[in-house]
C-alpha cells in the first residue's frame, strides 16, 4: 500500500482537506477538525491551545478539548524510530503511515482488541518529496502509560493486578493476530473502562502488521518486545518489575488463550 497517495476514507469518515494537506476525519466530528486543521495543522492547534496538556513521548503530544465540544483528544506528530531517528525524524519520504494506522487501528477495534478511537489524521508537504503528518485520537480518561503506572505503584502487590490487565491485552493481540513491533511499555496505556474494571490498550499501531489468527508466534513476539522493554526501565529508571513477573505474565497470557480454545 502506498502511504503518498490517496485513500478512499474508511464508512464514517470523510475527507477534510485543505490546500496541499490530506487530512481525513470522522464524520460525526467534521465540523470542529475542520477548524482545528485552520490552524495549519493539528499540532499547530494543539500545541498553541491555552487548555493544552503535554504528553511526553517519542516528541511531546498534546492533550487538548477539540473546538467548541467537549471531546478531548490527543495529538501527536508522527516520528521514526530506531537508528536512523535522528537523521529523519519527523518527515517521511513519499508519504507517511497515517493511513495505514486509522486501517490498523480500525482492525483492532474490530477483532476486540482495546486501543483509542482514532478521530482524524493529517499529512502535510515538507520540501520535496517529504511529508509530515499528525494523528488525532480520543483521550481516554485519567489513563497512564504502562511505565507511569508502575512507577506509581505504592505498593508491590499492585504490579500484578496490572500485568493482569497486559495480559487480557496480549491474549487479544494473539486472537486477533496482530504484532506490535514496538509494544513497548509506553505504548500500553492502563485506564478503567465503562465497568470500573482496569483495562489495557495498546496505542501507536502504525507498524502493527497481521500474522495468523491464535497463532503462538504472535504472543512470543508480543511478549518478547514488551518484556525487553520492562527489563530496560527496570535497569535504567528502577522500575519495580522483575523476570519472576515477566514470566507470571506470560503463563497469564497462556491461561487466557487456553480458556477461549476450550
Amino acid at each position: 500500500m502506498m502511504h503518498g497517495t490517496r485513500h478512499m476514507p474508511p464508512p464514517g469518515y470523510e475527507r477534510l482537506a485543505s490546500a496541499g494537506i490530506n487530512a481525513v476525519g470522522l464524520s460525526s466530528l467534521a465540523a470542529p477538525l475542520r477548524e482545528a486543521l485552520s490552524e495549519g495543522s493539528f499540532y499547530e492547534y494543539a500545541a498553541h491551545h491555552p487548555e493544552a496538556r503535554v504528553l511526553n513521548g517519542r516528541g511531546a503530544a498534546y492533550a487538548v478539548p477539540l473546538p467548541g465540544t467537549d471531546v478531548r483528544a490527543v495529538v501527536r506528530r508522527s516520528r521514526h524510530g530506531g537508528l536512523l531517528a535522528p537523521l529523519t525524524g519527523e518527515r517521511f519520504m513519499g508519504g507517511t503511515r497515517a493511513p495505514r494506522e486509522l486501517a490498523s487501528s480500525l482492525r483492532l477495534t474490530r477483532l476486540g482488541v482495546a486501543t483509542p478511537q482514532l478521530l482524524a489524521y493529517a499529512t502535510y508537504p515538507d520540501m520535496p518529496h517529504l511529508r509530515r503528518a499528525d494523528v488525532v485520537t480520543r483521550e481516554i480518561p485519567e489513563a497512564m502509560d504502562l511505565a507511569a503506572a508502575l512507577m506509581a505503584a505504592e505498593y508491590r502487590s499492585a504490579v500484578r493486578p496490572l500485568l493482569g490487565a497486559v495480559a487480557r491485552l496480549i491474549a487479544s493481540l494473539t486472537i486477533a493476530g496482530a504484532r506490535h513491533p514496538d509494544l513497548n511499555i509506553k505504548n500500553v496505556l492502563i485506564a478503567h473502562n465503562e465497568n470500573g474494571d482496569r483495562e489495557a490498550l495498546v496505542i501507536d499501531v502504525d507498524r502493527v502488521w497481521f500474522d495468523e489468527p491464535g497463532a503462538r508466534r504472535v504472543t512470543e513476539r508480543n511478549l518478547r518486545r514488551l518484556s525487553r522493554s520492562a527489563l530496560k526501565w527496570h535497569r535504567l529508571h528502577a522500575l519495580p518489575i522483575v523476570e519472576a513477573d515477566l514470566l507470571w505474565l506470560a503463563a497469564t497470557v497462556e491461561e487466557i488463550l487456553m480458556s477461549r480454545r476450550s
